[in-house]
């Protein structure tokens, strides 16, 4: 067994930490990927992206079975995607096709949102909610129970075959593939009852579809967030390469100071008792043993960065042993770091030198510009949030304001009209009424123009007549057969077409049809 040398109070220890990933060190794209073991990381920040992972993955597995009673004629799903009976349900909210544009809505609020976060604060999607993130965090969470931390990782990894490591390394796949597995059973579970699903996909009776969605998905998990990792963030992920249009000076971004921690070096009190200057920095690597994405931020910003701020944790961590002020990497905006570089080095014509931030006792001088929360509310972030708000006030009140009752028609199309023996000319429709609330009503039909037109429902009882009380299914569609007749001598009334009135007198909802009435020499 191998043993870490004791460290005296105040000292830290150097880990042998290598940014595999860094831009001057990576390889082409099909060079032999090198792994990285990233150590577990404690902190305010590491805390927050694990209240964040049970957040996301407790949303994400729990969902389906949450249940909302609609009524008889509707599932209590709360969360439903029927693709059978072509509706999406969100608890109170039930979306029809022809209301897809509120789908197109939460599309492009989420747009918004994530140029607003990224103007604001950087990648943060990246580094906290992203899928890829999550689940790879939980991996890692697996890998380390299994395998240890870092060190005993990289040990194992590096040991040959033997029944121990076969041991280790089919338990931790082995419990990969099973949250792959419930990750794609999961997401089956949106698009059907999900007690009722369960039950038919362990029997072995449900679609095809079920079971191939779920092998995807357990093999997407798996693989993604198993065995890539970083490769699918920095080669596969297209928004790195966009962000930076989001960007701009004013965003906050993971930041190492080196204003402050430059030159570095792993003796500093001896170099400093020599006279030498010396910044924070004691070169310790512990950034670069926690970071996910085997990078060194220390070389600046770069694209393989997801802003994740471990090293932010780690830094503050070595900070507190020294006794110094935390923040050598921090959150951190460009127009920040670039006056406090220009103070470092004089403007540009000197050396790094951190002496020149700090006054006679020591602390920072009242030049050096430290982080303001109102840098967030600045123009260009207000101006996210308030097209994001916009776009979501507009569909809000079109949510709220909307009626539940639609009416289409369409025209027969052969024939066009039909001529009757007393020379009265008949026009043929078919009308669909749409009850969008889930229970049962009674619609009033009725023509509105063409005063001497009469109209008749297939298959109703009243015969002819300007208006009928139609029954209509709770939150289905009704087809209706219906003629309208106009006698020869009033023919010339359809000149100006007339309108199918569909209404609700106990709600007042109603919709309205214009509709043309064809004739001999007008039917086109």
């Amino acid at each position: 067994m191998l043993h870490q040398p004791a460290h005296k109070a105040g000292s830290v220890e150097r880990l042998e930490a290598e940014p595999v990933n860094a831009a001057h060190l990576r390889k082409p794209l099909y060079e032999k990927r090198r792994k990285i073991f990233p150590k577990r990381a404690e902190g305010r920040f590491r805390q927050f992206k694990w209240l964040v992972m049970l957040v996301t993955l407790s949303i994400y597995y729990l969902t389906p079975w949450i249940r909302w009673d609609r009524g008889a004629h509707a599932p209590d799903q709360a969360v439903l995607i029927d693709l059978a009976a072509r509706r999406f349900y969100f608890f109170f909210i039930e979306i029809w096709p022809q209301e897809f544009f509120f789908v197109a809505g939460l599309l492009v609020m989420a747009g918004f949102g994530l140029f607003l976060v990224t103007s604001a604060v950087g990648r943060a999607w990246c580094g906290y909610a992203c899928p890829q993130t999550v689940w790879v965090d939980l991996f890692l969470v697996i890998e380390r129970f299994i395998e240890g931390d870092r060190n005993a990782r990289m040990r194992l990894d590096a040991a040959p075959w033997t029944l121990e490591k076969v041991r280790k390394r089919v338990a931790k796949h082995a419990i990969w593939l099973v949250i792959g597995a419930a990750t794609g059973g999961a997401w089956i579970f949106y698009f059907a009852d999900a007690p009722l699903l369960l039950k038919r996909f362990i029997a072995l009776e449900a679609a095809p579809a079920a079971y191939m969605t779920v092998a995807i998905l357990t093999a997407t998990t798996y693989v993604f967030g198993g065995l890539m990792r970083e490769q699918v963030c920095t080669y596969m992920c297209p928004w790195p390469r966009i962000q930076a249009a989001m960007l701009d000076e004013n965003s906050l971004v993971v930041t190492y100071n080196d204003w402050r921690g430059e030159p570095r070096s792993r003796h500093a009190k001896k170099a400093a008792a020599a006279g030498e200057v010396v910044g924070d920095c004691v070169d310790c690597n512990a950034c670069v043993a926690v970071c996910p994405m085997g990078i060194d931020i220390r070389d600046g910003q770069q694209l393989e960065c997801i802003t994740c701020a471990l090293c932010i944790d780690a830094c503050d961590g070595v900070m507190d042993k020294l006794g110094r002020e935390r923040g050598l990497i921090s959150y951190a905006t460009l127009s920040d770091y670039a006056a406090n570089m220009a103070l470092a080095t004089n403007s540009g014509t000197t050396a790094t030198d951190p002496r020149r931030m700090r006054d006679a006792n020591g602390a920072f001088d009242e030049q050096v510009r430290q982080f303001d929360w109102r840098i967030i509310f600045r123009p260009r972030v207000l101006l996210y949030f308030g097209v994001w708000a916009l776009v979501g006030v507009g569909m809000l009140y079109a949510l709220v304001s909307r009626d539940r009752l639609e009416l289409n028609v369409l025209h027969d199309r052969n024939p066009q009209y039909v001529v009757e023996s007393d020379g009265s000319v008949r026009n043929g429709y078919m009308l669909k009424l749409l009850n969008m609330i889930p229970e049962q009503r009674r619609i009033t039909l009725t023509l509105d123009g063409m005063p001497s037109a009469r109209m008749r429902i297939a298959g109703h009882a009243a015969g002819e007549g300007r208006s009928f009380s139609v029954a209509v299914d709770a939150d289905k569609i009704t087809p209706l057969k219906v003629f309208v007749t106009l006698p020869k001598e009033r023919l010339a009334e359809a000149e100006a077409g007339f309108f199918f009135k569909a209404e609700d007198l106990s709600s007042h909802e109603r919709d309205i049809y214009r509709a043309n009435f064809n004739q001999p020499g007008t039917a086109k």
